[in-house]
């Protein structure tokens, strides 16, 4: 399967770029399935009902979320009836919505995507990667299994716990990608076991910004401690950044992955067929 995520999306420069470039970027890179996380798309906090459309027209399978998924009120009026929305897995009990879903790809295949958050510098949740492993227990992947590949996107602050879930579900995912730093690290690999990892996909926004928010605010909270104003995304021409990851169908693990960046402030990579 060929498989692309998208980083966090922030704003209305972010939203409109990957709304605008999408759809032939399914079609360029023949696209099997993609995920794209959106828990920054409205304004920069949280997802509404129309931007989900909008994304889900322009070609996401799946809108995976993290800290921000329920800063938007309207989001509890949909996330409960669409499964192609996820929040984090490890949510409390009780939390509306749900953390993982199995979905239907081209061809006959399935997919699972497992959105998880972090803990380290984060707010107060169970533990991702018990919840993680609660998930697994149902599911393997390979052509004679439930699934055929499996996603997880896991929203975290710390570098070390982002690398230690990558490494802790090597050879039994398809890909790890972190989210939430906004910034796209430079280490896509295939771990030992066969696993496709990123630290962090970056994000689809305004890169002459404080991770996607005007400067201005952001520079004025570190040198004095008050907040003057409320932070806002940056307004001008966005970057789109992701990763692609080509699987096995035999197995489900990884063949390959690139990094995925287009726009005028960061190296400019496509991937290749």
């Amino acid at each position: 399967m060929r498989l692309l995520f998208l980083g966090d999306l922030v704003g209305r420069t972010g939203r409109q770029a990957v709304i605008d470039r999408l759809p032939a970027l399914r079609q360029d890179l023949k696209l099997d399935f993609t995920v794209v996380n959106a828990e920054n798309a409205a304004s920069g906090f949280g997802l509404t009902s129309k931007i989900s459309h909008q994304l889900f027209e322009a070609g996401a399978d799946v809108l995976s979320g993290g800290n921000h998924t329920f800063d938007q009120k309207e989001i509890l009026d949909i996330i409960n009836k669409d499964d192609r929305i996820l929040r984090p897995v490890n949510y409390p009990s009780g939390t509306p919505g749900r953390g993982f879903q199995v979905y239907q790809a081209p061809r006959g295949k399935k997919i699972l995507v497992i959105n998880a958050m972090g803990r380290v510098f984060m707010n107060a949740m169970e533990c991702p990667f018990r919840a993680v492993d609660a998930v697994l227990k149902h599911y393997r992947m390979g052509t004679h299994a439930a699934v055929h590949a499996i996603l997880v996107d896991f929203h975290g602050e710390a570098t070390s716990e982002k690398m230690a879930m990558g490494h802790y579900l090597d050879g039994r995912v398809s890909f790890v990608v972190g989210t939430h730093s906004h910034v796209p690290t430079a280490d896509c690999q295939i771990l030992n076991g066969g696993t496709a990892y990123q630290t962090d996909a970056g994000m689809c926004g305004d890169y002459n910004s404080v991770i996607g928010m005007d400067k201005d605010e952001p520079i004025n909270r570190f040198l004095t401690k008050m907040n003057r104003d409320r932070y806002s995304p940056a307004s001008g021409e966005a970057t789109i950044c992701g990763t692609f990851v080509e699987t096995d169908d035999a197995t489900g693990l990884a063949k390959r992955i690139e990094p995925l960046r287009i726009g005028p402030r960061l190296l400019e990579h496509m991937p290749t067929l």
